[in-house]
């Protein structure tokens, strides 16, 4: 039984479709019901929308009614209003020649018409294309972060710009996670970019040293230092690498940010690198991850690639002044919500 509060908010809706004034109706239902869990919400958000649909002549906005209206019977079969708006509905649309989908006929006393062919056809195209794609890719999209970077440019201009980067959750979903948790955590504030070479990549993500040595994944995803282990039991945190997503149709071209690792596979924790334009280092491909692309600021990340660099051996390629990320604010974590059932109004 519905409370007062909702009852006195249907009548209200109820006096403005009375008025003809069809949205401050669903504005009050959307507030009162917003899950859509009363036959009667449906049903007057139904008449809302067939008012609406007779004076556009909106064949969506007909559906959207007719719908509306269905899910209401569904709810309260025995609603007399309910099932009478409703075939009242239908007949409408019969008249006008509006069907309640617009899905085309697919049959024809039991022959396939040419649109339920083409239906099946399509049908097992989709199938084979399903067994492509894992299941996250209907659960994520891209996600986006900021990176405020800070460096000195051999000139000795100082140098505060942000970077904008698409992170594709639904190609390397561990990964962007796993990139998603350290910003958050604040693992990458004030570390720098260790290791920067002009025309290939400029390389960051050392939150232990700094130097390209440390670092370690976010959370525990079921390897340590590279090796498969059932539980984190012997593994300290210290040790905690990620499996690769190296073999996911992403490639190295310019502007992309992928995983930094050691030679051996699966020992991704949470350095990462940086493709300046120009460079497409495609012998990558397959062995470092790329989860993300820049979409914003790559003319910085040029700029940093070229920076001044000192050292010998392995850190020979070590900027002489510091290139430090500031932060790494996430602006969208790529979850793809579920939709309120009354969003189509």
């Amino acid at each position: 039984m519905a409370d007062e509060e909702i009852a006195n908010s249907w009548k209200e809706a109820e006096k403005l479709l009375d008025k003809g004034k069809t949205d401050g109706a669903l504005e009050i239902l959307r507030k009162v019901d917003p899950d859509g869990k009363e036959a009667t919400t449906l049903r007057i958000a139904g008449k809302a929308m067939h008012m609406k649909a007779t004076k556009s002549g909106s064949h969506s906005e007909y559906r959207k009614a007719a719908s509306l209206l269905r899910d209401s019977v569904k709810i309260n079969p025995r609603d007399k209003q309910s099932n009478a708006q409703y075939n009242q509905l239908l007949n409408e649309m019969q008249d006008k020649g509006i069907s309640q989908t617009i899905i085309p006929r697919l049959m024809n006393e039991g022959t396939p018409t040419p649109a339920g062919l083409f239906a099946v056809v399509a049908s097992l195209l989709l199938v084979l294309a399903a067994f492509q794609l894992l299941k996250s890719e209907d659960d994520f999209e891209d996600g986006e972060a900021v990176m405020r970077v800070t460096w000195t440019d051999s000139n000795g201009v100082f140098h505060d710009e942000k970077i904008t980067i698409a992170l594709h959750r639904a190609e390397a979903p561990i990964h962007v996670e796993n990139f998603m948790i350290h910003a958050e955590d604040g693992n990458f504030n004030s570390v720098i970019y260790h290791r920067v070479i002009q025309g290939f990549m400029i390389q960051g993500g050392d939150f232990e040293n700094n130097d390209g040595s440390g670092g370690y994944a976010a959370k525990w995803y079921g390897y340590c230092n590279g090796q498969q282990e059932d539980s984190s039991d012997a593994c300290p945190n210290t040790s905690w690498t990620m499996p690769d997503e190296a073999d996911n149709g992403l490639i190295h071209n310019s502007g992309v940010i992928a995983m930094a690792k050691t030679t051996p596979p699966h020992t991704g924790g949470s350095q990462f690198y940086i493709v300046p334009t120009g460079s497409t280092p495609s012998h990558l491909d397959g062995i470092h991850t790329v989860f993300g692309t820049v979409t914003d600021g790559i003319e910085h990340v040029n700029a940093i690639s070229n920076v001044p660099t000192e050292g010998s051996g392995p850190s020979k390629d070590k900027p002489i002044n510091d290139v430090t990320i500031v932060s790494v604010t996430i602006t969208d974590d790529g979850i793809i919500e579920s939709t309120p059932w009354y969003q189509f109004w």
